[in-house]
Parts: structure tokens; C-alpha cells; sequence
């Protein structure tokens, strides 16, 4: 940028966004969550009869699915274990798992607690609340489907609105939003993103006070300045 006076460099979304999702899990409740998750779901995978058993039930159903990045398989495992909880339980206290080997088995006995806690399903329900949103963006930004500059400013603004949505007291994602901010301001809120919501179509005419938002207008005027700055020396 110091030597090309008219263009802007940029970080990857995809990477600001998975770094976020990092932090996000180096939150006590949320980590301990993701890691008891993918345990549950490697005990599973590594034992072709209880993968079976699980499949029987849950009409050959898989718990996992990989996303674009590992935060994003992590999520997608929580989601897939949350779907199959009824299941999951069903299958751990049934009298075929409590005669089969490895119910008799540290790993089986530690599976099997994980399943029976509900400590762990407030943690996956908390954990899907806070990352889901981002998760949505992640996807929007690392798709060949359609450009996603136009798209990255107003997709990071909602994407916390289902976020407080989601619980009743601030209390609960003060944090959360605080990594949000942290990340975006320090990676991702360049003015590039602002010009492009602006001259995005589908939210320039779906919103007309648009013009009037001073952070949207001043990041389009800084663009328009970059853009003009080597038209003055020429």
C-alpha cells in the first residue's frame, strides 16, 4: 500500500473469522465443551460396533462432517451430536451397550458419562449459539458461489444480532462480542469493506439511510481518495 498509492491489501476473512472461532474456544466453558464433543464422536468413529449400534438408531446418520476450516468441524461435530442427543442417550443406556465390552472400558464409561451429563448438552447448546452466526459467515466468505467483499461488513454487523438474541442478559456474550471486536477492528474493518456495502445494490436500495451512516459514507470517501491519490501526481 505505501508503494501502490490506489490499492488497498486486506486480510483473508476466512482467516480473521477461524481466528475468531479460535479464541472463541479458548473460552473455558466453550473449549472443555469442543473437547469432550470430539472425544465422544473419535470413541464412536473407532469402534465399527458402536458405530453401528449408533446407526441403527439414528438412521445411518453421521456425526462427522468436515467444515472449511477445524473450528468449523468442531462446530459441525457439536451440531451433529446435538442432533443425535435423543439417540445418543437412548443407545448408551440401553442393555445392549450395558453388555458389550466396552461399557466395562475406561474410554466406554468416560463416552457414556459425557452422553448422561447435562453440564455437556448446555455447553453444546452455548457453544452452537456463539459460533453458529460466525460459522454462517465463515461459509459466505470462502465460497466460489459469488464475490464476498460486498458482502463481509454487513455479514459481521448481523452476525451478532442472533447472538444476543439468544440469551436473555449481556452477561452471557459480553465476551463473545468482545473477541468480535477485537479481531474485526484490528483485521477486517478497512474501508474497502465499508465501500462495498455502500455500493452493494441489494442493501444501498434496501436501505436508503445508508448514505447517512458516517462509517459506511467515510470508509466509500477513503477509497474514492486512494483511488484519485495517483490521478493528481500523473
Amino acid at each position: 500500500m505505501a508503494k501502490r498509492k490506489n490499492l488497498y491489501w486486506t486480510h483473508c476473512a476466512a482467516h480473521c473469522i477461524d481466528l475468531i472461532l479460535e479464541d472463541i474456544g479458548k473460552i473455558n466453558k466453550v473449549g472443555n465443551t469442543i473437547k469432550k464433543g470430539v472425544a465422544l464422536s473419535g470413541f464412536i468413529y473407532n469402534h465399527s460396533g458402536i458405530l453401528n449400534m449408533m446407526r441403527r438408531l439414528n438412521g445411518n446418520k453421521e456425526l462427522v462432517r468436515f467444515g472449511v476450516t477445524r473450528f468449523a468441524t468442531s462446530f459441525l461435530c457439536l451440531q451433529s451430536l446435538h442432533k443425535a442427543k435423543s439417540y445418543l442417550r437412548t443407545m448408551f443406556t440401553s442393555e445392549v451397550w450395558n453388555r458389550s465390552k466396552w461399557a466395562k472400558e475406561i474410554k466406554g464409561k468416560k463416552a457414556c458419562d459425557t452422553v448422561l451429563n447435562t453440564h455437556f448438552w448446555n455447553g453444546v447448546t452455548y457453544t452452537l449459539k456463539v459460533m453458529g452466526p460466525l460459522v454462517r459467515v465463515l461459509r459466505l466468505v470462502d465460497g466460489e458461489k459469488k464475490p464476498a467483499m460486498r458482502y463481509i461488513y454487513e455479514a459481521m454487523d448481523r452476525a451478532k444480532e442472533p447472538i444476543e438474541k439468544s440469551f436473555k442478559n449481556e452477561a452471557s456474550y459480553i465476551d463473545i462480542f468482545a473477541i468480535i471486536d477485537k479481531r474485526w477492528d484490528c483485521q477486517l474493518h478497512y474501508p474497502l469493506h465499508a465501500a462495498g456495502h455502500f455500493l452493494n445494490p441489494q442493501f444501498f436500495y434496501k436501505d436508503p439511510s445508508i448514505e447517512y451512516d458516517i462509517e459506511v459514507t467515510g470508509g466509500l470517501y477513503k477509497c474514492i481518495e486512494r483511488l484519485l491519490s495517483i490521478d493528481k501526481q500523473t
